[in-house]
């Protein structure tokens, strides 16, 4: 570990507390690469729970590959959510402050909730054995470097660009309609819409070939970081953006449509 991951965790912790931007790490310091970026994150988040934080799961950042070149970011990262950035939309509707975030952004993602852990070597329909049950969601998004300007260890080690997740009305995953879901997941189409009007699309496939699969790849991440613990029974894993991350103002209504997929869409409100 560097001798300046604490200083790093602690800048970070400061510019989310207060809602500010900061200069990215790697502006300074060439050789922060994302191995130590996790240990900053290992450290800011072991500081939040001695705070009284309590992890509820995990969000995987950038497995969309379709937008890897736009933020020039190749690889995906993932970090812990917490009870308080976690909420549930009633029914499938949910209002929300921006005031608390730092040049936010939205992304429509599928969440899951897990009942066991799962195996590295799980394919789609593993990985669905391994859960609860599957969700509609909305991930608001935050950047702490000046116009989303940033490498991937600095937007690792930033809380993994995580504000808040918005949960919809979840579907249980049985014997019965897993390979269903499994078959559906690759190739569904997601339409993102604010105030009605079409703003994005996006198919399954592009988190990292299904958002099933963004799940093994967590837990093989996972299994070659000791430091972090394994994906447990109960975690809520939401799994990345299906389209592009938009801006999002006050006063803007923004809704999401999962087509074939089955699970219905949730709108979001922001104030």
């Amino acid at each position: 570990m560097r001798d300046d991951t604490g200083a790093i965790a602690g800048r970070l912790i400061v510019a989310y507390d207060n809602a500010t931007t900061l200069a990215p790490i790697t502006a300074s310091d060439a050789g922060f690469d994302v191995a130590a970026a996790y240990d900053v994150l290992r450290e800011i988040e072991t500081r939040r729970v001695a705070g009284g934080w309590e992890p509820v799961g995990r969000k995987i950042g950038f497995t969309n590959r379709t937008i890897w070149s736009r933020y020039g970011v190749y690889l995906p990262m993932w970090a812990h959510m917490w009870v308080h950035t976690v909420h549930y939309a009633t029914a499938n509707c949910a209002t929300l402050a921006l005031a608390p975030f730092v040049q936010p952004r939205i992304e429509p993602e599928v969440v899951f909730k897990l009942k066991a852990p799962v195996p590295v070597a799980a394919d789609a329909h593993g990985a669905l054995a391994c859960v609860e049950w599957i969700a509609p969601g909305f991930e608001i998004v935050q950047s702490h470097f000046p116009d989303w300007k940033f490498a991937a260890a600095d937007c690792t080690a930033a809380f993994g660009l995580h504000g808040v997740l918005v949960v919809g009305t979840p579907l249980a995953v049985t014997d019965r309609n897993r390979a269903e879901l499994a078959a559906a997941l690759p190739l569904f189409t997601l339409t993102l819409r604010r105030s009605g009007a079409v703003i994005d699309t996006g198919v399954g496939a592009n988190v990292l070939d299904s958002p099933a699969l963004a799940l093994v790849h967590l837990a093989r991440v996972l299994a070659l970081q000791p430091q972090f613990p394994p994906l447990a029974v109960g975690e809520i894993i939401t799994t990345g953006t299906v389209t592009d991350a938009w801006p999002i103002s006050a006063g803007e209504m923004w809704t999401s449509d999962y087509g074939a997929l089955g699970l219905p869409g949730v709108t979001l409100t922001f104030s």
